[in-house]
């Protein structure tokens, strides 16, 4: 990771998670998967989150050892630097999940309000026998549902964030490291 700021659109950012770190973290996060899902008869659905999660959840998957399908759905909240408030449902799942037991893989989750529309959504309409929740970035400061998260790879400050996923207006997703904001 250059030390660097970088400049997206109108807006600059500063190194903030190098690689070498974020891919120690999906190692964590796997092994405890792992861990809870070895040997299980079932083949458990990796759900992507799109377009953010899309590294997350290959680099996850890879280091999955046990059977499982990966789909896909596109939600989205925000625009440009803010949430909404508002989930809209851009791609419905790829997959049905009914009968099935789900591990949601998001990018990042800061107010929540994705991860509860979502796992409501899967159990209550799709029809999933369990859903979990793993996330590479978790916000507490702003993360205030009821909703249990099972496998978070770090927490972090409630900052705005590119790379590695993350997007700025659909900007960024493809640089390796994380850079946060500089206000």
């Amino acid at each position: 990771m250059k030390d660097e700021k970088i400049q997206i659109l109108d807006k600059t950012f500063k190194p903030f998670i190098r690689h070498e770190r974020i891919m120690e973290t999906i190692d964590n996060v796997a092994e405890r998967i792992n861990t809870d899902f070895r040997g299980c008869t079932d083949v458990p659905v990796i759900l992507c989150v799109l377009n953010g999660s899309i590294p997350f959840t290959g680099e996850l998957l890879q280091r999955l050892d046990f059977p499982c399908q990966l789909i896909s759905i596109k939600l989205s909240s925000y625009q440009g630097t803010k949430s909404t408030g508002t989930v809209l449902n851009i791609m419905g799942l790829t997959s049905s999940v009914r009968g099935r037991r789900v591990i949601i893989c998001e990018d990042i989750v800061d107010s929540g309000n994705t991860i509860v529309a979502l796992q409501e959504m899967l159990l209550d309409k799709e029809g999933a026998s369990e859903v979990r929740i793993c996330t590479l970035l978790l916000k507490p400061e702003v993360y205030d549902k009821p909703v249990k998260l099972d496998y978070v790879g770090m927490e972090i400050p409630n900052a705005f964030i590119v790379g590695f996923g993350l997007d700025y207006n659909e900007q960024g997703r493809n640089i390796k490291d994380i850079y946060v904001i500089e206000e």
